[in-house]
């Protein structure tokens, strides 16, 4: 499979390279990043779309949100598959994001590692048994300082996975401060801390009557998440237009 990668000269753009050099049927043939001036990874690096010479067969990204909307551009306009793992996009980019992978198949997920998606399984199955026992829910994340989005994107797959176990949408509190009102039971906190190097770590904790139960996953390097974006890659060169998700991948 021949890839174009998109955020070539970001750090997980970095890990993705090193991931692909020692997966077998893989090669990146060109990639795509706003730092164009940088060291040479080994491929030509371009500033856009209009400038790429290489064929390819799907396109990899890990960029910036600000940088998707010329990305969809581009991938329906070459009709290239498209594996999306960056977060924090709008609300109009949502729906560009639904209109183009009527075109095109896009595999989106706030968070590429198996280990993350096979959780968000066991919290449908948790949330609904201890939601209805009077447990609350709280959810908290921690990243890198560099990272600009919060709460995480992986933080909100995990709260979907609840309010889909438990069969009802739930109030979503971000901020305690200032409140002088006792939790409500379909409240459900979300947390988050920015510092250091931290690849990421997600905990869903359900605080029952003198019992707590917590659900949790770490991230100790990023090159879990491109080992999940060239696994996607391979499901996804075989796929009609359409959306799709790490679920999609794992079945």
């Amino acid at each position: 499979m021949r890839v174009l990668l998109h955020g070539a000269k970001g750090v997980m753009g970095k890990n993705v390279q090193e991931v692909a050099k020692q997966t077998e049927g893989m090669e990146i043939v060109a990639g795509l990043d706003s730092h164009t001036d940088l060291s040479h990874p080994g491929f030509p690096v371009y500033g856009s779309g209009v400038e790429v010479k290489e064929d390819f067969d799907c396109i990899i990204d890990f960029s910036v949100k600000e940088a998707v909307d010329a990305l969809l551009d581009f991938a329906v306009e070459k009709k290239k598959p498209i594996v999306l793992c960056t977060t924090g996009l709008s609300e109009a980019q949502e729906k560009k994001l639904q209109e183009a992978s009527k075109q095109i198949p896009i595999l989106r997920s706030g968070n590429m590692s198996l280990g993350i998606n096979l959780l968000q399984e066991l919290l449908r199955i948790a949330a609904k048994k201890l939601y209805e026992n009077d447990f609350d829910i709280e959810i908290m994340e921690a990243h890198h300082r560099r990272k600009k989005d919060a709460p995480s994107g992986t933080a909100l797959m995990l709260e979907k996975a609840v309010e889909e176990g438990i069969g009802e949408a739930m109030v979503k509190v971000y901020d305690r401060s200032g409140r002088d009102t006792a939790r409500e039971k379909r409240e459900i906190g979300m947390s988050s801390l920015r510092g250091g190097t931290i690849p990421g770590i997600h905990e869903v904790i359900f605080a029952g009557e003198d019992e707590v139960i917590s659900l949790n996953h770490t991230a100790y390097s990023r090159k879990i998440f491109a080992k999940g974006a060239i696994t996607a890659a391979f499901f996804l060169e075989k796929q009609e237009p359409g959306s799709y998700s790490m679920a999609d991948v794992l079945k």
